[in-house]
Order: C-alpha cells, then sequence, then structure tokens
C-alpha cells in the first residue's frame, strides 16, 4: 500500500543560512517499491602501525562468533554483521623501503606507489572513496567526506617523499591530495548546509545555538504529516543531531579553558567573552574516544542523511600520537617498535581495542537505525584496517582488515576468511563493485575481485 503523503528524497529542514537533509523515510516512497532500493554507503577508517597479531585474528573461522580474540570484543554484539578476511597483501613498497609510515597510509585507498622519478610531489593514483565519489557524488550533497582526529600538518620526507603522503589517504587526482576535517563543528555545519550572506560556507561557530533552533523548530510542522514509523525515525534522528551538537560545545568549551589556561588568564578573570585561540588537538587529559566518537557520530548523521555516500576517517597519523585516557603516555609508534617485550606488546594491543572500539561504536549505531526492511547498516559497507601487519617490522604481508555491514546484500556477513590470497586493490575493487561502482581498469596492484567475500557465490 502506498503512502498518501510523500516526500521528496532531497527534501529538507530550513532556517536562516542552513538546512538540514532529512533521513530516508518510508513516505520518501523509496520503500514502496522494491526496483528501488536504498543506496550503498562505503566507509574507511584508519588506524596506523598495525596490530599484535594472536590479538587480532581469530583462532579459526569456527571461532569467530563463539570466541573472537581480545581486539574485538567491542563488536561481539555485532561480529554477525561483520566479515574478515585473512590474507591480503600490501603494495610492495620498494623501491622506498625507507619510507614504511609514509606509504602505510597514502597507499592503503590508492593500492598503489607514488613516481619514484617525481617523489617530491603528490604522484599517485586516485583513492578508491574518490573513485566512489567521482560515480555517485552528484547524487548528493557532498560528494565525500573526509575526517580525520589530528592535524595533516606532519612534517617528515622519508626517501624523499612528498610530506602529504605521510597524512593523507585520499587522493581526487593523481596530483591531488583530499585535505581531511578535524574540527566537528565546521563538520557539522558542513551537514547543515549553513552559508554567509555570500552563498560560502560559513565559518565554524562554537556557540551558534540559534542556528540549530531556527532548523529543528520546522520539524514541528513536518512530524504531524508523517506516518507513525516515520515520526518515530525523525525523532530519533533530531536526538541525535541535539546529541551531536551538545557534545561538541562541550569539547570546544574544554579547549577554550584549555587555551586560557595556557594563555596564563586566571579563572576568576575569565568571561563569556574571551575568545582565545582554540588550538584544534586534544588537550592534555581530554579523551580521545570523545573525539572520535563525536566524528563518527557524524558520519552516521551524514549516510542517514544520505548527505554523503562515501567516507575516510583517519583516526590517527603515523606520528606522535598517545592514548593517555589507556594509563600509559608513551607514544603510540614508539611502542610498537616492541621486539617482542611483553609490556609494550601489551600497549600496542590496547591501542588497537581502543580503535576498533571506536569502530564499533559506529558501526552499532548503524545497527540500530532502520531504513526500509532492514537497517542503515545493512545498506553500508564500512571497513577499519591499517597500512601495516606489523609495527615492529614493518611487514604488509598480511594487512588486518574489518569490514561491517552486508552493502545492500552483496557481502554475506558472520563470517572470518582465513584462507584468502590476494591484495589490497584486489579488496578495494571487490568494494566498489559491490557498491555498483563500474570499474574500467584495476584499482592499483588489483587483479581479481576477492568473489569468497561476496554472496554470490
Amino acid at each position: 500500500m502506498q503512502n498518501k503523503f510523500l516526500l521528496s528524497r532531497r527534501a529538507c529542514l530550513k532556517g536562516i543560512g542552513a538546512s538540514l537533509a532529512l533521513p530516508l523515510f518510508d513516505s520518501m516512497g523509496w520503500a514502496d517499491t522494491k526496483a528501488t532500493k536504498a543506496p550503498v554507503r562505503l566507509a574507511f577508517m584508519y588506524m596506523p602501525h598495525g596490530v599484535i597479531m594472536n590479538e587480532f585474528w581469530p583462532k579459526s573461522p569456527e571461532s569467530f562468533l563463539t570466541s573472537p580474540p581480545p581486539a574485538l570484543e567491542s563488536l561481539k554484539p555485532v561480529l554477525d554483521q561483520c566479515l574478515m578476511v585473512k590474507g591480503v597483501s600490501g603494495v610492495p613498497i620498494a623501491p622506498f623501503n625507507g619510507a614504511p609510515h609514509a606509504l602505510e597510509l597514502s597507499t592503503w585507498l590508492t593500492a598503489m606507489l607514488p613516481d619514484a622519478a617525481r617523489r617530491n610531489e603528490i604522484r599517485i593514483g586516485i583513492s578508491a572513496d574518490q573513485i566512489f565519489a567521482n560515480y555517485f557524488g552528484a547524487l548528493t550533497s557532498l560528494p565525500s567526506l573526509e575526517l580525520a582526529t589530528m592535524p595533516q600538518t606532519h612534517k617528515e620526507n622519508q626517501e624523499g617523499l612528498h610530506e602529504g603522503y605521510y597524512s593523507h589517504c585520499s587522493f581526487r587526482s593523481p596530483t591531488q591530495a583530499m585535505p581531511a576535517e578535524i574540527n566537528p563543528r565546521s563538520v557539522l555545519n558542513r551537514l547543515f548546509g549553513k552559508t554567509d550572506r555570500g552563498g560560502m560556507a560559513a565559518p565554524a561557530d562554537p556557540l551558534d545555538r540559534q542556528m540549530l533552533d531556527l532548523v529543528l523548530g520546522g520539524a514541528k510542522d513536518l512530524r504531524r504529516k508523517l506516518p507513525r514509523g516515520d515520526q518515530n525515525k525523525l525523532d530519533e534522528y533530531l536526538d541525535s543531531v541535539r546529541s551531536v551538537e551538545r557534545r561538541i560545545a562541550a569539547i570546544e568549551h574544554r579547549q577554550k579553558e584549555a587555551a586560557l589556561e595556557k594563555a596564563g588568564v586566571a579563572t576568576s578573570k575569565r568571561n563569556a567573552s574571551d575568545s582565545p585561540p582554540i588550538e584544534i588537538k586534544i588537550p592534555l587529559g581530554d579523551k580521545r574516544s570523545e573525539y572520535m566518537q563525536v566524528m563518527c557520530d557524524l558520519n552516521v548523521l551524514a549516510f542517514q542523511a544520505d548527505i554523503t555516500r562515501v567516507s575516510t576517517y583517519i583516526g590517527s597519523t603515523p606520528n606522535g600520537v598517545t592514548y593517555p585516557e589507556l594509563g600509559f603516555s608513551g607514544e603510540h609508534h614508539s611502542y610498537t617498535h616492541h621486539n617482542n617485550e611483553v609490556d609494550k606488546s601489551s600497549k600496542v594491543a590496547a591501542v588497537a581495542a581502543f580503535n576498533i572500539a571506536q569502530f564499533a561504536h559506529m558501526v552499532k549505531k548503524m545497527a540500530t537505525l532502520r531504513e526500509g526492511d532492514g537497517t542503515l547498516l545493512d545498506n553500508c559497507m564500512m571497513m577499519w584496517g591499517s597500512g601495516l601487519e606489523d609495527g615492529n617490522k614493518h611487514t604488509r604481508e598480511n594487512l588486518p582488515f574489518i569490514i561491517a555491514g552486508k552493502g545492500g546484500g552483496a557481502l554475506k556477513t558472520g563470517r572470518f576468511i582465513d584462507t584468502v590470497k590476494a591484495n589490497q586493490g584486489d579488496l578495494l575493487t571487490t568494494l566498489l563493485t559491490c557498491a555498483g561502482v563500474p570499474l574500467d581498469r584495476p584499482i592499483g596492484i588489483a587483479t581479481k575481485q576477492i568473489t569468497e567475500m561476496t554472496t554470490a557465490i
């Protein structure tokens, strides 16, 4: 039975200088026919330096769901909606053997090496996320979404390579890296479509609650017109928007206080009008998990409202990252050179479990959001992984990957496949093909699709 009230797929709530796209309601009509399916979304979340293998890989395909390894503890409630593939090799990095960290990130979605003859320039392939964006990006207000937890400003020239290789995974063209947004307020403003009077995107305003109130205020009239199921979906969506905004405001307040303290401004002399330069970084003592979960929730909102269908999130870059909330202050990279020392390797395992837990936060949220006959997660392919297998030896023969979501029915989840012989390009080719992207050439070093992953076996 068709809905009497139909909304446009591009319907949105509007306020002065801002708008908010709506989630995919059944009353938009797409769910009334099998000919029109929900769109498939694709996301990539990155962690550097690899994992501790015996803490990450399941002992056997049979134990994957019943006795997963410690690194996957946070994913246990949704493991039936996940897929792990062992045996995917990374790009061999000769002639750049002295640049393992510059290349672990830049080759992750390109599956190819930079041009050795022009190594001091950006000269590499288009990344998988941008291949997807080139095909589907015109259907959404944002062709792609690039996120990061830390500034992409690391200055290092391993093997004479351009510093951009060290901190970017997304490349729009062979010569152009895509910068990632690290300020959650700026991401929220992009999702709101906030503009100034000139029509340009407005700068981040850390305390602009008026925008939120104006846009969300329009939901009351809309809600009365929706069937009950869509009313519940709208309420859930708007509650998520409000929650994210409040958490961003709390982060900004702590950033402001940290900046004032650093500037030597006494607490008694601070007031609401003080506007010190806010450092976009995690202040000492703050929790990295709060930043990462806010970014993950923004990613969920973007997918839920079909604002974009592809994203990348660099959880951390290879340089100087610490995890004080885990109870240790040393840098992640230094621990990865553990030489099998129990104390250091246990810290590397804890960092990997922590990063997977942030990924799990996003995946589990998507699994609760209804879309058509299934969930938002059913229509996504969310990939977590690293560009190194083992940070101690810089090996790349068996890269760690976790894929969550069924990709609209293309992937067969709830499995651990430990017998695959493939490379990074093969994996990316498989995901793009499952997402409906027609490929006219291999991605990097790809030679095939990994058919064992799909439902067509």
